[in-house]
């Protein structure tokens, strides 16, 4: 009788291994469908299409008649391409100033609005508010500030400065720098939203203790709050990099890189030459250039924060 309920014991515990055996090969069957399906549709939807654009950049295509392999010489005509030169110096200047600005202008505001204090939340509401309008309507609001008659020419009459008024986007040595703010007006809010969720996870304790020691808010800024804040501002730092060199929307609408090409970035100069101008292997390879920019700007400012985690 011992013996049969011994034998009962291990047929039992073996029935238990073998169900929680098939249970969890289900669950690890479920688990892998889930990630394999989002990445199936990613492959077709992102990867796919970003691949087969490095191939149409290897070849002359208007998009009607069949394309015709040509190899580099999409590349090696962008350094004879004027246009393609300050399409470039531009984008890099947009990428320093629209960057740098949305980043500190963000960063600026979630410390402003940390703190509890009354009324933060609509304050919060009224900065992140640009992020949501439409890019058609913020393009015509800013367009009406730029008018000759427009509020900046207006501001700068009723002060004195009548001699600083123009055509704001109509002048070539202002046009670039005139799009810079409205393209900020609604990132700031983005990067602001960012970086609050960042300082949530700082430790007051640690302030506190650091004031009781007679640091001063600058060094503790410098010393607790920019370290914790470091892995987000990897994600901040991707988001404004890759917005910065996808910028089309507002430029487009205000002065399609104009005039003569003064605003040109190369997001504008991809669009009207590959899609307007028909020539889909140029266009696709000054994509690609975009791209590079991107996984290069990304990729040197991991490469120096790990160098920095290294030697602390």
């Amino acid at each position: 009788m011992a013996a049969s309920a011994k034998t009962f014991s291990r047929g039992s515990r073996a029935g238990v291994l073998s169900g929680g055996a098939r249970r969890g090969a289900r669950e690890g069957a479920v688990l892998l469908a889930f990630v394999l399906v989002p990445f199936a549709v990613e492959m077709f939807w992102t990867f796919w299409p970003a691949l087969n654009s490095v191939y149409i950049s290897l070849t002359r295509w208007d998009g009607i008649s069949p394309p015709v392999f040509v190899g580099a010489d999409n590349y090696l005509r962008m350094w004879s391409d004027e246009t393609f030169r300050t399409a470039l110096r531009n984008t890099v200047m947009w990428l320093v100033l629209f960057g740098g600005l949305s980043v500190l202008g963000g960063l600026a505001l979630a410390l402003l609005l940390d703190r509890p204090r009354r009324g933060v939340g609509v304050y919060r509401a009224v900065f992140f508010l640009p992020v949501v309008f439409s890019m058609v309507v913020s393009a015509l609001v800013w367009r009406m500030i730029y008018q000759p008659d427009g509020l900046v020419n207006g501001l700068l009459t009723a002060v004195g400065l009548e001699d600083q008024t123009r055509i704001w986007l109509g002048d070539s040595g202002t046009a670039l720098y005139a799009l810079i703010l409205p393209a900020l007006w609604r990132q700031v809010g983005y990067i602001m939203v960012l970086f609050l969720a960042g300082l949530k996870t700082v430790d007051p304790l640690l302030h506190e203790a650091a004031k009781t020691d007679g640091a001063t808010a600058l060094e503790r800024f410098r010393y607790i709050t920019l370290p914790q804040l470091r892995p987000i501002s990897t994600v901040v730092l991707a988001v404004t990099v890759i917005d910065a060199l996808r910028s089309f929307d507002i430029v487009w609408a205000l002065t399609k890189g104009g005039p003569y090409h003064s605003s040109e970035l190369l997001s504008t100069y991809q669009f009207s030459t590959g899609v307007l101008g028909s020539q889909l292997g140029y266009g696709s390879a000054l994509a690609v250039v975009i791209f590079l920019l991107t996984v290069a700007t990304i990729v040197v400012y991991l490469v120096r924060s790990l160098r920095e985690e290294e030697t602390a």
